[in-house]
């Protein structure tokens, strides 16, 4: 659990209440879901390298400052597709390249059954989006096809982690850094976070019938 960066700030722990009650209609879920996909974005990019950037404001020209090198937001279908918005507006710039990898409820593993990798150069840094690290099963194969891709730089947003799923992260990927809202007690034997939130997929896009 050292590699996982966790928040702490009141406004998290509001909008994390607002996820976890399960009154909590999809509209102020994804608000509330979009919110902290800022919040950790702002902080998991204070290490990006930038460049002067020459510019002009209405008064006289300065030295401004942009991102150095490819951001790409990788958001792991389907639940990570909420997260991706809300990133784009602080970093407009990135690129976004979809995975789709749901899990098997007879066996807890991952399958993968999409991707949206280009076959060109690697992004410099990539930020793998999904709401919830549960078994890790999914994040270690995101990682594993960035690697493949060449990426050296990976990152892990996620907004409710177990304590599972960040050590088999951490043991088979030591070198990417995870962020994430808070770090819940456990898995239960059906794999899902305890207290956690539910299916995040199915509150995000209201698919709970």
């Amino acid at each position: 659990m050292s590699k996982a960066r966790v928040l702490d700030h009141p406004l998290v722990d509001c909008h994390l209440t607002n996820l976890r009650k399960k009154q909590t209609p999809p509209s102020a879920f994804r608000h509330s879901v979009a919110e902290l996909s800022k919040i950790l974005a702002y902080f998991a990019s204070a290490d990006f390298p930038t460049t002067a950037s020459a510019i002009e404001t209405p008064i006289q020209g300065m030295q401004g400052t942009a991102i150095l090198g490819r951001v790409g937001l990788i958001p792991i279908m389907r639940a990570g597709i909420s997260m991706v918005e809300p990133v784009l507006g602080l970093i407009p710039e990135a690129e976004v390249w979809h995975l789709g990898l749901y899990r098997d409820e007879q066996t807890a593993l991952p399958v993968h059954y999409y991707s949206k990798l280009p076959d060109s150069a690697p992004v410099d840094v990539a930020l793998i989006l999904d709401p919830m690290l549960a078994t890790g099963g999914s994040a270690t194969l995101a990682c594993e096809q960035m690697r493949d891709w060449g990426v050296s730089k990976i990152k892990l947003l996620s907004i409710i982690a177990a304590p599972e799923g960040i050590q088999k992260v951490n043991s088979e990927f030591p070198d990417v850094e995870i962020h994430a809202c808070v770090v819940d007690e456990k898995l239960n034997e059906d794999n899902f976070i305890v207290p956690g939130l539910g299916d995040a997929g199915d509150r995000i896009f209201n698919t709970l019938h």
